[in-house]
């Protein structure tokens, strides 16, 4: 992995490029279209995903990559990007600023790098594997806390896990010293500089979970399936995040109840 600080490289200046592209249709007159799940999908979706890919296609053009909105080309190759353009679409045209870029890097579908950068609010995270996580070139950690009735915990995708799974979604209501509800890649950042202890989240595709994954790693954190086993890119997108060993526990012990 000599050339890891390389790639810290490229996915920061990558994560520059996603942010102003972003920026620029922020809050604009976006055209919106609806996927088959009925998921919105904007210009700026198509638009920074686009830049991002002509930019790794120059700079890495054996590797493969996977994006929401173009699919996955050379999906047999050993090294991947994996992107998410603007993860929280639905807060982007409803001109709400928590909305992320996430990249990934993976080597034999191992997470080795990943950035959530965030767009409107000047934040980009980045986190290396064996080399830490930083926000804005500044070094940031989990925090200690390894008990769930003293953590701050984030639901994310809560509708859907009252409507799937109602009888989890009571119990994550009687948990946490404090709780909040919220969706995207953003509470899994503010985990990972120390500020959330735990997320649960649901129904997400690997272009979601694996950026993040290599962030909150990086920082220190745990990040599973609701199963506890590692996230790859076949998980089933059902995810627990959480700031040591003994509070990631508790929380699979929450889900199964």
């Amino acid at each position: 992995m000599s050339k890891m600080p390389d790639y810290a490289d490229h996915a920061l200046r990558m994560s520059e490029i996603a942010a102003e592209a972003a920026r620029g249709y922020f809050r604009g007159r976006l055209g919106i279209e609806f996927k088959k799940d009925e998921s919105p999908v904007t210009q700026a979706d198509k638009g920074v995903e686009a830049e991002v890919r002509a930019y790794l296609e120059q700079h890495f053009p054996d590797h493969g990559i996977f994006g929401e909105e173009q699919g996955f080309d050379g999906v047999d190759r050993d090294e991947i990007w994996i992107i998410d353009p603007i993860d929280g679409t639905r807060s982007f045209l409803s001109g709400h600023p928590l909305f992320g870029f996430l990249l990934g890097y993976l080597k034999a579908e191992v997470p080795q790098l990943g950035v959530i950068g965030m767009p409107a609010l000047g934040e980009t995270f980045i986190g290396v594997q064996g080399q830490g996580a930083t926000l804005n070139g500044k070094p940031i950690q989990v925090s200690r806390q390894n008990r769930l009735d003293r953590a701050v915990l984030y639901v994310n995708e809560g509708d859907k896990i009252h409507r799937d799974y109602p009888q989890l979604f009571d119990r994550l209501m009687q948990s946490g010293q404090t709780r909040r509800f919220a969706y995207d890649c953003y509470p899994h950042a503010l985990l990972a500089a120390g500020h959330v202890d735990a997320v649960i989240d649901y129904d997400l595709q690997p272009y979601d979970y694996l950026p993040v994954s290599a962030v909150i790693e990086a920082a220190g954190g745990v990040i599973t399936d609701w199963d506890g086993r590692s996230l790859g890119l076949q998980s089933d997108g059902r995810v627990v995040s959480a700031a040591t060993p003994d509070l990631h526990a508790e929380m699979l012990a929450l889900v199964k109840g």
